[in-house]
């Protein structure tokens, strides 16, 4: 009976040790609790870095954007006076060459009459 009682005092201890072993610890983290948490902010912040500038930078682009389409626009519509003075200068250039093929052509008929 001794050694019975000697062995079930040992799986009583074992048992305890056992249950308490898998109970809550008291403490907070492990170390690879910490470093893990560590490595894991980290991440955070340098997401949170590099969505600050991609922000930062899609801001930049659309300003760059408009101020392209808001020249572009001013070109053209320089572009449209130019033409239409172009046109009228055109035009009137037409005019002037064609009253001198016309005198040209009275000339030619009175040369032509004598």
């Amino acid at each position: 009976m001794r050694a019975s009682s000697i062995v079930s005092t040992v799986l009583s201890v074992l048992l305890v040790a056992g249950v308490a072993g898998c109970g809550k610890r008291d403490e907070a983290m492990g170390p690879a609790q910490k470093a893990g948490q560590a490595v894991d902010n980290t991440g955070d912040k340098v997401a949170r870095d590099i969505q600050d500038k991609l922000d930062r930078a899609n801001a930049a682009a659309r300003q760059v954007a408009d101020s392209a389409s808001q020249t572009k626009d001013k070109i053209a519509d320089a572009t449209a006076d130019a033409a239409a003075d172009a046109s009228k200068g055109l035009d009137k250039a037409t005019e002037e060459v064609g009253k001198k093929v016309e005198r040209a052509g009275e000339k030619i008929q009175e040369a032509s009459k004598k």
